[in-house]
């Protein structure tokens, strides 16, 4: 099983992977408060089904290509899984701001008590967070509690950013150079988070080879 309350596991996954999911969150919010200004209910539907299909599918091929390499601990149910599927559940909750906070906390809680709780002997609800004895994996987001950060993000997108403007003051910083590099990276997050993943894979696959 993977040692996930290692110190390791600790200091670097929870943080890193909580940060990163709280902003797919608030850039839901910010996205839905945009869009619904220019689109009917039926097309911001389309365009939320269509990002949650798209980005699970990409982690389809993390699940495919790891699966060929190194295969031992290929990931089934990675960040890209998880955040695809949480696109798709939030459409019907991101209007409402508070139930998404108490979803969110109810989440966390339950994720909490699979991890710490409860093991089984399948893996077909993997993806919820019902964990296998003798499970590995290089990467794994399960619904619960990865799903209720995201919707604590919702709640912290919509309480921040009201009919797509912020609540409270920010300098503008967007002439600094600096400041245009972190926006062009966050535009295309997804394409390197991609690249990165098979960089990484094809780096071991031909340290392996040597």
């Amino acid at each position: 099983m993977t040692d996930l309350d290692s110190p390791a596991a600790l200091l670097f996954l929870y943080p890193i992977g909580t940060l990163f999911l709280l902003l797919v969150g608030i850039s839901l919010a910010i996205s839905y408060s945009r869009a619904q200004k220019n689109l009917s209910k039926s097309q911001l539907q389309l365009k939320f089904l269509k990002r949650g299909i798209g980005v699970f599918g990409f982690g389809l091929i993390i699940t495919f290509v790891t699966w060929i390499y190194p295969h031992n601990g290929f990931i089934l149910f990675g960040v890209l899984h998880c955040i695809g599927l949480s696109i798709l559940l939030t459409y019907p909750l991101i209007r409402f701001r508070n139930l998404s906070f108490i979803l969110g906390i109810l989440c966390i809680i339950l994720g909490v008590y699979l991890r710490t709780s409860v093991v089984v002997d399948f893996p077909w609800l993997l993806w919820l967070g019902f964990i296998p004895s003798q499970f590995y994996t290089l990467d794994y987001f399960p619904l619960f509690p990865w799903f209720g950060v995201v919707l604590l993000g919702v709640f912290l997108g919509a309480s921040l950013y009201k009919n797509n403007k912020r609540t409270f003051p920010l300098q503008d910083y967007s002439s600094f150079v600096v400041v245009r590099g972190v926006c062009f990276l966050g535009r295309h997050s997804l394409v390197i988070y991609l690249l990165h993943q098979l960089i990484i894979i094809g780096m071991l696959y031909l340290l392996f080879l040597l």
